[in-house]
């Protein structure tokens, strides 16, 4: 198997909401807010018109992503035996993923997220994780792990307690290992711990400009730069507008963005940005080439709704 992706198993609920709506809720626009109270996550979708509905997560996105592009892939999330949990798997199935991991009924239901869109193309995530967020070094099939080339982790799912021990465990097992740092969120929280996996564990690390800013609380993106080169790790940052860089050890590649692009909506940019790129690294592309399918990825990914091409 090319790829094994490891993350939150999560059914995306997809809406367009209107600013107000974000701000009247006191949401942060444009992060993630993790919600622990299934009834309060009830209350936010009540009278909301849902758009989509899609077996989601952000590495999971990714991976689907990479097996459109005629890789073999696999994936391993914790979900429950109930109509989402159904409906996650099939719909994994579908999209020629190989699924690891065998379902049982849970106390927490599958982890949902409510996606909202604000006009301007934005959005703003609530995460109920229900039983995605228990994973445990048991979920973990070491197997799966140690037959694929690279395994893809998201910094969505790391949380001290089980499913720490499950990075741990699937690290230790794996050949090469990459992982995208998800949000600003995850890095403020987790700071000190993701720190230590981008110096020390990981092979290739994806993170935008605010999260790896955050994570080194870097002055300027000068620092960043130096931080990438002395790492002597890959370092693959998405900047928006600016477009997208690698770097490694003292070698830099950089890429803009497409021009005149209808952009409806940003969710999945970053997931199938990785995709792209990761697909590139694992057929032996030219640097300059992985970029440059991260970005054709990530920009036919951001002209429709939802973050499956």
């Amino acid at each position: 198997m090319k790829i094994l992706g490891i993350g939150n198993a999560i059914v995306d609920v997809i809406c367009k909401v209107e600013d107000n709506f974000i701000s009247n809720n006191n949401l942060s626009k444009g992060n993630m807010k993790l919600i622990f109270d299934e009834s309060e996550f009830k209350k936010l979708l009540s009278g909301l018109e849902i758009q989509k509905t899609i077996s989601g997560g952000s590495v999971a996105n990714s991976i689907v992503g990479l097996s459109q592009l005629s890789n073999n892939v696999g994936f391993i999330g914790k979900i429950s035996d109930d109509d989402f949990g159904e409906k996650y798997e099939n719909g994994l199935k579908n999209e020629n993923v190989s699924y690891f991991y065998s379902k049982k009924k849970e106390i927490l239901p599958t982890g949902t997220c409510l996606i909202l869109i604000t006009p301007d193309s934005e959005r703003t995530m609530c995460t109920f994780l229900g039983t995605a967020g228990k994973i445990n070094e048991n979920d973990i099939n070491e197997d799966a792990i140690k037959k694929s080339e690279m395994i893809f982790l998201e910094g969505y799912l790391w949380d001290e307690g089980e499913p720490k021990k499950a990075f741990d465990k699937a690290i230790k097992s794996a050949n090469k290992v990459a992982m995208s740092l998800s949000d600003k969120f995850c890095v403020d929280r987790h700071k000190s711990n993701f720190l230590d996996l981008v110096k020390n564990k990981l092979n290739i690390t994806f993170a935008n400009e605010e999260e790896i800013t955050s994570l080194i609380d870097a002055k300027n993106f000068e620092e960043v730069i130096s931080f990438a080169k002395a790492t002597k790790k890959l370092l693959v940052i998405t900047r928006g507008a600016k477009g997208a860089m690698s770097i490694e050890c003292d070698k830099i590649s950089e890429i803009g963005v497409e021009k005149n692009l209808k952009i409806v909506d940003l969710t999945g940019a970053g997931d199938l940005f990785a995709a792209g790129y990761l697909h590139g690294k694992l057929n032996n592309f030219s640097e300059q080439d992985c970029l440059k399918k991260g970005t054709e990825m990530s920009s036919k990914i951001i002209q429709q709704i939802g973050a499956r091409l």
